[in-house]
């Protein structure tokens, strides 16, 4: 298992907390190819208010994405919310099409929870091929896959992604990979999930 750093996002001088949310994914595909769009929603999601489990055996997106097995758990104690998501046997095969790598994982998980002021998220990753991964992976971690027209990319593989809004609320999503095909635009667009948790502890959806 592949070591990850865990980011907290604290929002100073907030109000007394209200009901938190959170929900959790094992993973999604948004992508357009060839003026064909192609959209799995959220697999296995749960949340904090219901459903608190979900589970996916998976399967195949066309010739884009095969995914295995994935769960997902939800819920609080008292006014902490807690999501949590899980998957084994990703492999995307999108990029072959146009001469880039077969990209796999073999296990990702992805895990967030709400505190009085704010969220803290963590991943965990396990062994992937077909782009060189460091043992540590920090927070944000970007790898650019080229091969696109005129020097471009083919797409943009994030591992440990946390995205909060700007200016911070106390809420994040947390993804344990996400691949943006195309990010300077091409024949493809759209992106790819795996491991999704988001929490907020003052409410939001």
């Amino acid at each position: 298992m592949l070591a990850v750093t865990t980011l907290a996002v604290p929002l100073l001088g907030a109000a007394a907390p209200v009901t938190s949310t959170g929900w959790a994914s094992s993973g999604s595909v948004d992508v357009t190819i060839d003026n064909e769009h192609v959209v799995t929603g959220e697999l296995a999601k749960c949340t904090v208010d219901g459903p608190y489990k979900g589970w996916t055996q998976g399967g195949a997106t066309g010739d884009i994405a095969v995914f295995g097995a994935g769960d997902t758990g939800c819920g609080r104690s008292g006014e902490v919310s807690v999501a949590q998501a899980g998957g084994r046997r990703f492999r995307a095969t999108v990029l072959q099409r146009y001469g880039g790598p077969v990209l796999t994982v073999r296990t990702y998980s992805a895990k967030c929870a709400t505190t009085a002021t704010g969220s803290a998220g963590e991943v965990a990753i396990g062994a992937v091929e077909g782009v060189t991964v460091p043992e540590e992976i920090p927070p944000n971690h970007r790898i650019v896959i080229p091969g696109g027209a005129a020097g471009t990319a083919l797409a943009t593989v994030v591992l440990n992604e946390t995205v909060t809004p700007q200016p911070p609320d106390g809420s994040l999503v947390t993804h344990a990979l996400h691949i943006k095909l195309f990010p300077q635009g091409g024949p493809a667009s759209g992106d790819i999930y795996l491991g999704t948790a988001f929490c907020d502890p003052f409410g939001k959806k």
